[in-house]
C-alpha cells in the first residue's frame, strides 16, 4: 500500500532521520496502516505456529465481549461477527469505540463540551475536554456488599483473609477523610513504601478520592532507589510498613523508612503500616494506620478533571533518574475498563490473582478488576515459596485468572511435579502473561500442566500507557509464541527504517493514534521535551515504543525484543527474546543474556552470556548444544562469535534483563555512566560484567566456540 511519509524531527538527526525521505507532508500528516485481512485464517502462512487451543463456541457465545458486539449491532446498525470487525472499527471510528466504552459500561463523565478528545497531534491531544470524573468512585461503585473485594494472602501457606466490598469502601472512606483533614489537596502527591497488602489498594483509592496524586515503591527497592523517585514529587504524605517477607524470611526496612523520611524534606504527614512487626510501635511522629482507616465518615471522591493526574509510574532508570509517566484518571478509567471488561472479561464476583509487586506497573493493571465489581487476589511473598506457590495460592483463592510474568512461567516449569497434579484448578480460565515475550515452550506448558482449558493471553504494552497494546481476546486461538493480535483502539503496526508499513516482517512498533491511557506528561518536563524525546523524536506525531515485532498476515503478532538492545548482523536485525525464548528453557542453562557491539572497524561483535543450572557447567558439550539449537532451531545468522560462562544476569528491580547497560560496558562506558545500581537487582553482578570488559579489552570478532 502506497503512503505518503509522515515527516520526522529534524533537530538532532537520529540514525533514521540522515536518511529521510525527500517527500514531506505537513505536520498532521499520520501514515495509514497495512491491516491483515479480516478473518485472514485461512491464509496464513506455512510457517504460522500450529494451533495449541481454540474457543469454544458456548465461551465465546457467552463472554462480555460478545454482550458487547451484540449491543454495539444494535447501536450502530451493522453487524460485528468477531474481534477482527471489532478492531477495523474501534480505530476507523477511534471516537465512536471510546464512546461506545463509557455508554456500555455506564461510566460516569459528566460535563465537557461534547467532544471525545481534541485534533491536536500526539502527543498534545486530550480527551474528553472540560469533563469530570474520579476513578475511585468508579473503582469501589460496583459489587455488593458482602462480596469480597480483596484476597489477602502471605507466602508460606494458611488462610486467605477477605476484604468485603462494604469494607473496602469503608476504609477508604476513613483514609481519605484523613487526608483532606490534614491538609492533602488535589494535585499534592501522596507517596508509599509499601509491599502487596490492603494496605496499598486502600491507600491509592483515598489518595485518588481526594484528587491526590499517588506514587508507590516495593519495599525490595534500597534508600537510594526509592528516594530517586519519589523525591521528584516533592510528596507531602508518605505511607510507610516497616518491612515485608520473602522467601521465607521477614525483611526489616525500618532503617530504609528513616532514610526515606530524611531524604523528603517535603514531608508532612508519615503513616506506619505494621507489615513485619505488628507488636512493635511505629516510629516517632508517625502515625498509626489504624488510627488513619478508623472512624465513620462518609465515602466522598472529589471529581476531577479528566485528565488530572492519578499516578505516577517510574521506568526502570537504568542510568540516571527515573523517568516519572503521568497517568490521569480518565484515561485508566477508560483503558482499565476496557482491559478488564473486554478482554480479561471479568465480571462481579469473578477474582483475579496477579502476581507482581507494588514497584511494577502489572500492580496498577490489576486493579482494573475492581471496575468490574471483580476481586483482587494480593500475594506478599515470593513466587518461589515454596516453589510453585502461584499456581498453590490460585487454587485456594479460587482465582478466574491469573496475571504474572512470563519469568514466573519459566520458572514454573522447573518445578518437579506440574500444578495440575497437585492443585484443583478447575475454576482458572484465562492465564495472562506480561513482563515481556513468553517463550512458545511456555505456551505449551501451561495448557499441558496448568489445564487444557486456558486461554493463555500473552500481552505487550507496560508501564508507559498503564496496559496493552497487543493482546488475545476470546475469539483467538492459541499459538505457540504467537501474541494473538491487536487490541480494540490501538492503531498499531510495524514500521521500516522509513516509515513504511511493513507485514511478516520485522519492524518499529508504532501507534498512528493516540490512546487515552497514553501519560499526560512526564513529571518534571517544562514543555513535554523529554516525553517528545522519549516516543516522538522519530516520527512526528508517531509513537514509536522502542520494541521490534512482526505483524503476520494472520494478524498474530511476535515481539522480538527492545529495539535499543536489537542485534543487527549482517543487515538482518535479529531479536534478543529469539534467543532467549530457544535456550532459557534448556535444564542446563538457568539463563542467557545476548549482547551485540559494533565496533570502530565496522565489524560486530555477537557475545552470549551463559550462566548453567546447578550442576552444570559451559562445557564444549554444552557449548555444541547451544550452538546447534541456535542454528537449527533459529537461523545460522543467530550463531553468536563468543560463548562466555557468567556467574549470572543482572535485572532491573522489575526482572527486565539489562541488555543495554552490559552493551555500554562492554564498549567501555564505565560503571557509573551505564547504570544506575538503585535500579538494579544486585549491582555486584553488573560489577563482573565491568570487569569482564575490562580485562577483554577491545572487543574483535572471533570463531564462534565449539564449533
Amino acid at each position: 500500500m502506497s503512503r505518503p511519509h509522515p515527516r520526522r524531527r529534524t533537530s538532532t538527526p537520529s540514525r533514521r532521520q540522515i536518511n529521510a525521505p525527500s517527500t514531506r507532508t505537513s505536520r498532521r500528516c499520520v501514515a495509514t496502516t497495512v491491516r491483515p485481512t479480516v478473518g485472514a485464517v485461512a491464509t496464513e502462512p506455512s510457517d504460522s505456529p500450529d494451533v495449541l487451543w481454540s474457543p469454544p463456541r458456548e465461551r465465546v457465545d457467552g463472554s462480555r465481549l460478545r454482550e458487547y458486539l451484540d449491543w454495539l449491532e444494535q447501536r450502530q446498525g451493522r453487524p460485528f461477527p468477531d474481534h477482527d470487525a471489532l478492531w477495523e472499527w474501534s480505530v476507523a471510528d477511534l471516537d465512536g469505540f471510546w464512546r461506545s466504552v463509557v455508554e456500555f459500561f455506564g461510566l460516569r463523565v459528566t460535563g465537557g463540551d461534547g467532544r471525545v478528545r481534541t485534533d491536536d497531534p500526539m502527543p498534545h491531544v486530550r480527551w474528553f475536554p472540560g469533563a469530570r470524573t474520579s476513578w475511585a468512585e468508579h473503582a469501589l461503585r460496583l459489587g455488593g456488599d458482602d462480596v469480597a473485594a480483596l484476597v489477602c494472602v502471605r507466602e508460606g501457606g494458611g488462610g486467605a483473609r477477605e476484604v468485603s466490598r462494604a469494607q473496602l469502601r469503608h476504609a477508604v472512606a476513613q483514609a481519605a477523610a484523613w487526608l483532606r483533614r490534614n491538609g492533602v489537596r488535589p494535585g499534592d502527591r501522596v507517596v508509599a513504601y509499601l509491599p502487596n497488602t490492603e494496605h496499598a489498594v486502600i491507600a491509592c483509592l483515598a489518595a485518588a478520592a481526594v484528587g491526590a496524586v499517588w506514587a508507590c515503591c516495593s519495599p525490595d527497592f534500597g534508600a537510594e532507589g526509592t528516594t530517586g523517585r519519589l523525591a521528584q514529587l516533592e510528596p507531602v504524605a508518605l505511607i510507610a510498613a516497616d518491612g515485608h517477607h520473602w522467601n521465607g524470611k521477614t525483611v526489616d526496612r525500618r532503617e530504609v523508612v528513616a532514610r526515606l523520611r530524611e531524604g523528603l524534606p517535603t514531608l508532612r504527614h508519615v503513616v506506619h503500616v505494621p507489615v513485619a512487626f505488628p507488636s512493635e510501635a511505629g516510629p516517632a511522629g508517625s502515625t498509626p494506620w489504624d488510627d488513619v482507616v478508623s472512624g465513620e465518615e462518609p465515602l466522598v471522591f472529589d471529581q476531577v478533571p479528566f485528565d488530572h493526574p492519578l499516578w505516577v509510574l517510574f521506568t526502570s532508570g537504568t542510568t540516571g533518574l527515573p523517568k516519572g509517566l503521568v497517568h490521569s484518571h480518565g484515561g485508566i478509567l477508560l483503558e482499565g475498563t476496557k482491559w478488564s471488561g473486554l478482554y480479561a472479561g471479568m465480571r462481579e464476583g469473578e477474582r483475579l490473582f496477579s502476581y507482581t509487586s507494588t514497584g511494577w506497573a502489572l500492580w496498577n493493571i490489576e486493579l482494573g478488576a475492581l471496575l468490574q465489581g471483580a476481586a483482587v487476589v494480593l500475594y506478599e511473598g515470593s513466587h518461589a515459596f515454596p516453589p510453585g506457590a502461584v499456581w498453590e495460592v490460585a487454587a485456594r483463592t479460587r482465582a478466574d485468572l491469573v496475571l504474572l510474568g512470563a519469568a514466573v512461567v519459566t520458572a514454573s516449569a522447573s518445578a518437579p511435579r506440574p500444578p495440575r497434579e497437585l492443585h484443583d484448578l478447575s475454576r482458572l480460565r484465562h492465564v495472562l502473561v506480561s513482563g515481556s515475550a513468553l517463550p512458545p515452550a511456555g505456551y505449551r506448558w501451561l495448557l499441558e500442566q496448568v489445564s487444557p482449558d486456558l486461554r493463555v493471553d500473552s500481552t505487550s504494552g507496560g508501564t508507559d500507557i498503564s496496559g496493552s497494546f497487543i493482546g488475545a481476546n476470546e475469539y483467538a486461538p492459541v499459538r505457540a509464541g504467537r501474541i494473538s493480535g491487536r487490541l480494540a483502539g490501538v492503531d498499531c503496526a510495524a514500521w521500516d527504517e522509513d516509515g513504511h508499513p511493513v507485514v511478516d516482517d520485522v519492524g518499529d512498533l508504532v501507534v498512528t493514534q493516540p490512546m487515552p491511557s497514553m501519560p499526560v506528561r512526564m513529571w518534571n518536563d517544562p514543555g513535554g521535551v523529554r516525553y517528545a524525546e522519549s516516543y516522538f523524536d522519530t516520527w512526528l506525531g508517531v509513537w514509536r515504543h522502542g520494541d521490534w515485532v512482526t505483524f503476520h498476515s494472520d494478524g498474530s503478532v511476535t515481539v522480538h525484543g527492545r529495539s535499543d538492545s536489537t542485534l543487527n548482523r549482517q543487515g538482518v536485525r535479529l531479536g534478543s527474546s529469539d534467543f532467549y525464548d530457544v535456550l532459557d528453557p534448556m535444564p542446563e542453562i538457568a539463563e542467557t543474556l545476548v549482547v551485540g557491539v559494533e565496533l570502530p572497524d565496522d565489524g560486530y561483535w555477537l557475545g552470549l552470556f551463559v550462566v548453567p543450572a546447578p550442576g552444570h557447567e559451559l562445557d564444549d558439550a554444552l557449548r555444541a548444544t547451544v550452538l546447534d539449537a541456535l542454528r537449527t532451531r533459529l537461523t545460522p545468522r543467530h550463531r553468536p562469535d563468543e560463548l562466555v560462562a557468567a556467574p549470572a544476569v543482572p535485572h532491573t528491580l522489575t526482572g527486565k534483563k539489562l541488555e543495554v547497560p552490559v552493551k555500554k560496558l562492554l564498549r567501555g562506558t564505565p560503571l557509573a555512566r551505564a547504570a544506575n545500581p538503585a535500579t538494579v537487582d544486585d549491582p555486584e553482578v553488573l560489577r563482573w560484567y565491568e570487569r569482564f570488559a575490562a580485562e577483554r579489552g577491545p572487543l574483535r570478532p572471533a570463531a564462534a566456540q565449539g564449533s
